[in-house]
């Protein structure tokens, strides 16, 4: 049986996604490709392309640290689960430039009616995977078509 997502309004007790509506920029190599809420826990979804700069894309590893933030609060959540990329010092190396890759953090539940968080993994000199002012209040219910599957007939 395929089990199908209901999309519910914002101040249900129900689980909610979003994904982001912007396509991957390609100065950048990181983006937030969605976010799902729900009462129990906060699951972000990301879009990663590896490096041009090394000869094999090099490689990302996640702080255990990362945490999220409402904007304009103090309070911090803490990462719980990583799904598809390693925590430190642990490592995963890339085979070739330009690789897509997803990886998806997991963290507590964040206050009802947050809509806007910033997602730190390390505040510290260094490259670091964080967002700022993250406003994902009027992000769109479905997938941007560039992070479906590309169909193999």
């Amino acid at each position: 049986m395929k089990q199908t997502e209901v999309w519910l309004p914002a101040d249900s007790a129900k689980t909610i996604r979003v994904f982001n509506p912007d396509k991957i920029d390609p100065q950048k190599h990181l983006r937030v490709k969605s976010i799902e809420t729900n009462s129990e826990f906060t699951r972000i979804d990301f879009h990663y392309r590896s490096s041009y700069e090394y000869a094999n894309g090099g490689w990302i590893q996640i702080d255990k640290n990362t945490f999220i933030q409402p904007v304009g609060s103090k309070q911090r959540f803490g990462l719980i689960e990583a799904h598809g990329i390693p925590i430190a010092p642990k490592k995963h190396y890339f085979k070739r430039q330009g690789e897509d890759y997803t990886y998806t953090l997991v963290f507590p539940a964040l206050p009802k009616n947050t809509s806007k968080i910033n997602i730190i993994e390390k505040e510290a000199p260094g490259t670091y995977f964080n967002f700022y002012n993250v406003d994902y209040a009027n992000w769109m219910t479905i997938p941007h078509p560039s992070d479906l599957p590309i169909s193999k007939n």
